[in-house]
């Protein structure tokens, strides 16, 4: 049985740049593109074709040598990261990378078999054969889709990162007067931010007063609140004075039914109220 799956995983290996090329023709077949994305595929095209030739001899070599499986799993696992990073940067869909799987699948048994007919392989070598090959498939499958969508995730987390530095702009108003209006929830992550960057601005504006507005804030409940008054209390260290704008009333209404102390909070209707009183007190 080991010799006849060795001469198996040979015959695929040796073949692995004509059953690629198969399995690209039949994979591309049903593909429609525009005469740009023609173009742009002609660029990539050879290294797609590399790619699967690699795969296809990976698999190869784990039916050869499947006495030594975890060296073969341990390669088709970095394949399956870097394919998968590779088609996630193209900007290729996971559902249609995935597609690629039953060609390879197809093509491959094709492939063996000839063989196995040929050479009147034994049922429990067929069987065997089966128990090889699968898994191999299978966790190439599972680690090029992982990260793939890790990729994804981090996308996402990178470009929620650049919103939220966005979204706590301190504008400064005039020499030593910044405002920084809030829109939309407040939670722990964008809480943390908040505090970073109001400090951080209002070191590198030299603010001596902020205007913190909320009219955009839908919900103040305790957690929010308790983050604001942090975020207060930390710029009075810095000798920043804070006031709050634009309670809406039915926040106000929360806030009282909830019981929040906010005693020694300076609080104005709107940002015309707090700029007038800030003017008056420099111009004394």
């Amino acid at each position: 049985m080991k010799d006849e799956l060795k001469l198996l995983g040979e015959t695929i290996m040796r073949k692995k740049q004509e059953i690629a090329k198969l399995v690209h023709q039949e994979r591309m077949a049903g593909v429609h593109m525009s005469e740009q994305e023609k173009r742009v595929f002609q660029t990539l095209e050879q290294n797609i074709l590399d790619i699967r030739t690699e795969f296809i001899g990976l698999l190869g070599e784990g039916i050869r040598d499947y006495s030594n499986s975890q060296t073969s799993f341990e390669k088709i696992e970095k394949w399956g990261k870097e394919t998968g990073t590779y088609f996630f940067n193209l900007g290729t869909p996971l559902d249609e990378a995935l597609k690629d799987t039953s060609y390879y699948r197809a093509n491959i048994w094709k492939a063996m078999e000839k063989d196995t007919v040929a050479k009147s392989l034994s049922a429990a070598s067929v069987f065997k054969l089966v128990s090889i090959f699968d898994p191999l498939l299978d966790h190439a499958v599972y680690y090029f889709s992982l990260t793939y969508v890790q990729s994804h995730q981090k996308t996402l987390e990178n470009a929620k990162s650049a919103f939220l530095e966005v979204s706590v702009p301190v504008v400064p108003l005039l020499k030593g007067v910044g405002v920084l209006p809030l829109i939309g929830n407040i939670d722990t992550e964008r809480s943390r931010l908040l505090m970073e960057k109001a400090l951080e601005q209002a070191i590198d504006l030299k603010l001596t007063h902020l205007i913190l507005d909320v009219s955009g804030v839908q919900i103040i409940d305790t957690m929010v609140a308790d983050q604001l008054f942090k975020v207060i209390d930390a710029l009075s260290l810095i000798g920043v004075e804070t006031i709050v704008t634009g309670i809406r009333p039915e926040v106000a209404q929360t806030m009282t039914s909830l019981g929040l102390n906010i005693d020694g909070l300076k609080v104005k209707a709107n940002l015309h109220q707090a700029f007038h009183d800030i003017r008056l007190l420099k111009n004394r």
